[in-house]
């Protein structure tokens, strides 16, 4: 079977099966393709046009039984591999980290630019490492930077000091078990990027399969997805240097964040490639707007209790 008919096939399979697209890719043939090239071990670069390959018997069973889990498993390719890609570099990822699918990624392409002067960044935070993606990725086409990656998983760390080791950082990127900011001590940074969790607790019934198959702990921040968002906003001037930046993905949860916080005055990133939910905040501004951070906080906890009192 030719590698393009195979790919046609696959993809009707899972568009039949009512899988979930988004961890890297958005449609069943894309991510067919992705399948079959891993088996093939063909780059995923777009530099592969061989689609009449002739796959051979074992090629063929092997992407047989690649779709099938796929298919039966419900979870993302990702973990099925065990790799993913993040701005042109390849991780090691399981079901201890969240796949790697931030629009970050084409920040980090274009070093920031033209919302940071990266040539005066010199000490970076990547807030909620996960497998490291980021930070790896900031290091890599940053390569005067270093990175502090930090994460409260100790599980996915390991995974992280993999990738690291992978990617010839040992020298300037260090890993930090840490709850957000809480075992950096005195550090400080020029640039904090995060991808913390901003997920409602309430909405993680109603998600498909795929993203309720990633740690909880990557996606959840309490009943309304803002918890860890407000406590980043609260803490991060603590942690930055004079003119420093905080550049945060909160995704679904942006327009909650912004009703909350009315007066703040986000920085709300476009992207080319897809992508929303990601502010850009300096320091005088998080240092300005410490007292409606507290305050949103205090009337979040309040409402929480409430409802809780209310709850049969």
């Amino acid at each position: 079977m030719k590698a393009s008919h195979w790919i046609e096939q696959a993809a009707k399979a899972m568009d039949e099966a009512g899988l979930h697209f988004g961890h890297g890719t958005d449609n069943p043939g894309d991510e067919a393709a992705w399948l079959l090239l891993h088996v093939i071990g063909a780059p995923l670069d777009g530099s592969f046009q061989d689609w009449s390959l002739e796959l051979d018997p074992v090629q063929r069973q092997q992407a047989d039984q690649l779709l099938a889990d796929r298919i039966g498993k419900g979870i993302p390719l990702a973990y099925i591999l065990g790799r993913a890609f993040f701005a042109g570099l390849e991780f090691a990822v399981n079901e201890q980290v969240l796949v790697p699918r931030s629009p970050i990624a084409e920040l980090v392409l274009e070093r920031f630019s033209p919302w940071v002067d990266a040539t005066a960044v010199h000490e970076v935070l990547d807030l909620c490492t996960g497998s490291g993606c980021i930070g790896i990725a900031v290091a890599t086409y940053l390569p005067w930077v270093n990175v502090d990656a930090t994460d409260i998983s100790s599980r996915a760390l390991e995974l992280a000091r993999g990738n690291v080791h992978r990617h010839g950082g040992e020298s300037r990127v260090r890993l930090l078990q840490s709850d957000l900011f809480s075992a950096l001590g005195g550090r400080r940074y020029d640039l904090i990027v995060t991808n913390p969790p901003y997920i409602p607790l309430p909405a993680i019934a109603g998600l498909p399969d795929e993203y309720r198959a990633e740690p909880e702990i990557g996606l959840v921040s309490g009943e309304d997805g803002l918890e860890a968002s407000l406590q980043i906003l609260l803490q991060a001037a603590d942690y930055l240097r004079e003119g420093g930046i905080l550049l945060c993905e909160v995704g679904e949860s942006e327009q909650r964040l912004a009703q909350r916080l009315p007066g703040v005055p986000f920085t709300w990133l476009e992207f080319q490639h897809g992508g929303s939910g990601v502010f850009l905040l300096g320091r005088d501004d998080l240092q300005n707007i410490r007292p409606a951070v507290g305050r949103a906080i205090a009337a979040g906890r309040q409402a929480a209790g409430d409802l809780i009192c209310t709850r049969p």
